[in-house]
């Protein structure tokens, strides 16, 4: 216990790192990325960025920022003759909607209630800003529909529809396209579930409702031009933006972007803009063409500015040195050594522009590993422990996200799984790495959690059946060779081999319910009871939980003590008679028994 508080007290006072952004594009004279939230008016594209509202001329350039707030702007949208911009903001604590002139100027706020206001657009009149609210619902958990606000304030109003979370009202005023239910994710690439709705026309006096031919794609954000819909649909594998003439009901795929999502899209009835790859796109809808609008923002933005940073409370993925000496932490994306008593705290990467993760310390004690992204995808680094001497990096085939690295007993190999549930073998000399083993079932956890055996041969790891119970593999790294060794009739994971290489240790719930993993309301997570449970790897081995029972053998006496009869030793009747004589008598006689 005083080698841990030693340890954190040293940290304490030695993790401290200057961090930095990239370069910002401004200074490199390239355009900005990050861009959010587009809306276009007849001369100027407004969106949202450094938690800020910005305009821009319509043909890019310099942006001028036309909020400077602490807290966060979100949501422009320009008024139907551009003279406005509407958006929420929390400048007093709460989510509301606020308007200012597009010129410039001090915003006005107009919402007042405790929920978060979404603003949506406009009224085609320009009186009224729509906007999204969860007010005036009875919902356990609130369920939004849309209001509107006068632009010189008042009582808001309900629109008809019971339940709107995010849409457009056309033009002409006749219709509204929305969504009706919010998502917890709305990017969530390929989701599939049942928050997925899709776009709904609905004519404001009739109520009559169309919609685009739909099967379950995630379709979002619909905008008006004309009598046509636009939206984004994630229908071919990436969002994309997506047209529905309402009077021919003909739907036609605008972009085909293979990438990035399309993430949000606005219009003015004549053009739409939308964010795509952190760059705002002005579409044309009548040719069907985009284009990438070059916008620089450049501002005072002390988020931006190196600083030191204690970073001592969010360490993570800590390691021991093989000799207890030194500690490797991974913390905000760099990697530390720390001392157990004595030295100082060890900054290995001093990269505040990347993310070094995962540190795992060789069993010799003389290298350290991690994945860094320094080159914009991860890779694999490996440096003295001393933080001397150029670090040697390794770059990996089809590069994902890694996790749970771990060195061989000797020093040769590194374990380590991915984003795609494979566990990879690296033979640390050549730089190869194979894949011996992988997990077919990607549910919430990752459980994976491969270990090595000690002579360096094998590596065990949980899998799911498609029982989705786990069962345990035992791998062989030369081959590559995969055997399940638990029967699957119980939920086996956390496989570990003992130090003599003799016996798999691994937990094991017999009470282990079937789930769908995921947000399934037919069965509800439970306790679960798992047991500790040993494997005998070789059938010549005895098991070392053998029942066993302590047996009285008798006694063996030495020759000439202790046993009865024997010379020297007196017997009873021997009164009055020769010493020994009746002993040797009696012994004789009990020879045949």
């Amino acid at each position: 216990m005083k080698k841990i508080r030693i340890v954190l007290a040293g940290c304490a006072a030695g993790l401290l790192i200057a961090t930095a952004f990239a370069v910002r594009p401004a200074a490199a004279g390239g355009p900005t990325k990050l861009l959010r939230m587009p809306t276009v008016s007849a001369t100027q594209i407004a969106f949202a960025y450094a938690n800020n509202i910005w305009t821009v001329d319509r043909a890019g350039g310099l942006a001028r920022r036309l909020t400077s707030f602490q807290g966060q702007t979100t949501n422009p949208h320009f008024s139907p003759d551009g003279r406005w911009l509407a958006f929420s903001g929390d400048y007093a604590g709460n989510v509301d909607v606020y308007v200012v002139p597009a010129e410039g100027g001090e915003p006005k706020r107009l919402t007042w209630h405790p929920g978060a206001d979404a603003v949506q657009g406009w009224t085609p009149d320009g009186k009224s800003i729509v906007f999204a609210s969860t007010r005036a619902t009875a919902a356990p958990s609130g369920a939004p529909r849309f209001w509107t606000v006068p632009i010189e304030g008042g009582v808001e109003q309900p629109m008809a529809l019971p339940r709107a979370y995010q849409g457009k009202i056309s033009p002409d005023g006749t219709h509204v396209a929305y969504r009706m239910n919010n998502s917890w994710d709305d990017e969530r690439r390929n989701y599939r579930g049942g928050q997925n709705r899709p776009i709904w026309i609905v004519d404001l006096k009739t109520f009559d409702l169309v919609s685009p031919p739909w099967t379950d794609s995630k379709d979002i954000d619909p905008v008006w031009i004309g009598e046509t819909v636009y939206f984004l649909s994630d229908r071919d594998g990436v969002s994309n933006v997506w047209s529905f003439e309402t009077k021919s009901k003909k739907l036609a795929q605008v972009t085909k972007f293979t990438d990035f999502d399309v993430k949000t899209m606005d219009s003015n009835n004549s053009a739409i803009v939308f964010e795509q790859g952190g760059q705002v796109h002005e579409l044309d809808p009548r040719a069907g063409r985009e284009k990438v609008v070059a916008i620089t923002a450049a501002g005072d933005f002390p988020w931006m500015m190196p600083r030191w940073e204690d970073v001592t409370a969010r360490m993570t993925n800590i390691g021991l040195s093989p000799t207890g000496k030194r500690v490797v932490v991974e913390s905000r994306g760099e990697i530390f050594t720390i001392p157990a008593e004595k030295g100082d705290v060890r900054n290995l990467t001093n990269s505040s522009v990347s993310a070094e993760r995962d540190p795992a310390w060789s069993p010799d004690g003389k290298f350290v590993s991690y994945f860094s992204d320094k080159s914009g995808e991860y890779q694999l680094v490996i440096e003295s422990q001393d933080g001397l001497g150029t670090p040697r990096v390794i770059t990996l085939d089809k590069p994902t996200h890694y996790y749970t690295a771990s060195w061989s007993p000797d020093s040769k190999k590194l374990l380590y799984t991915d984003t795609n549930l494979n566990v990879w073998v690296m033979d640390i000399e050549s730089g190869k790495a194979k894949i011996v083993g992988r997990d077919p079932w990607m549910v919430p956890q990752r459980t994976v959690n491969p270990t090595w055996s000690p002579d360096s041969k094998y590596v065990t790891y949980a899998a799911h059946l498609n029982s989705l119970y786990h069962a345990i593999f035992i791998s062989n790294v030369e081959t590559g060779e995969a055997k399940q060794v638990t029967d699957g009739l119980a939920d086996a994971v956390w496989p570990v081999f003992d130090a003599s290489g003799k016996y798999l240790w691994f937990f094991a719930s017999t009470d282990f319910g079937l789930r769908s993993q995921w947000l399934d309301m037919t069965s509800y997570d439970h306790s679960e009871n798992f047991g500790l449970y040993l494997m005998v790897l070789k059938k010549s081995e005895p098991s070392p939980l053998l029942p066993e029972s302590d047996e009285d053998s008798g006694v063996t006496f030495a020759p000439g003590r202790g046993e009865p009869g024997a010379p020297g030793q007196g017997g009873r009747g021997g009164r009055g008679g020769g010493r020994g004589a009746a002993p040797a008598d009696a012994a004789g006689d009990a020879a045949p028994a």
